[in-house]
């Protein structure tokens, strides 16, 4: 069974930063893409940002600019950097993950919180 353990999650003020990793573990194919999706109550899970083995990003709009995403590929591992936080970026923040093969399977972590509160 592939796992996806995440951590970093915590409650951040406005204006503060976090760092996010998730480690992707027991896949028999190669992770192409990994990254992480959010989801506030009451509303859709959207992208926050995604990176390939070749290094390729492809960021939400509302945090380019301030979320920076990177990955070990050796590692199977995956990094996200959150600065400049915001109110509106207080979500559950799922890690993502999908395999090489054409129509390959999914996977998604627990998800963890990240309040952004004063």
């Amino acid at each position: 069974q592939v796992h996806l353990v995440e951590s970093g999650g915590g409650l951040v003020e406005p204006g503060g930063s976090l760092n996010l990793s998730c480690v992707v573990s027991g896949n028999e194919f190669p992770i192409y893409k990994m990254g992480w999706y959010r989801q506030a109550p009451g509303n859709q899970r959207d992208l926050v940002a995604t990176i390939t083995t070749g290094g390729v990003t492809d960021y939400g709009d509302d945090v380019k600019g301030r979320f920076t995403i990177s990955r070990d590929n050796a590692k199977v591992t995956a990094y996200l950097r959150l600065a400049t936080l915001k109110p509106e970026d207080a979500a559950t923040y799922y890690c993502y993950a999908e395999d090489a093969r054409p129509n390959g399977a999914r996977y998604w972590g627990q998800g963890t919180p990240v309040p952004v509160s004063s």
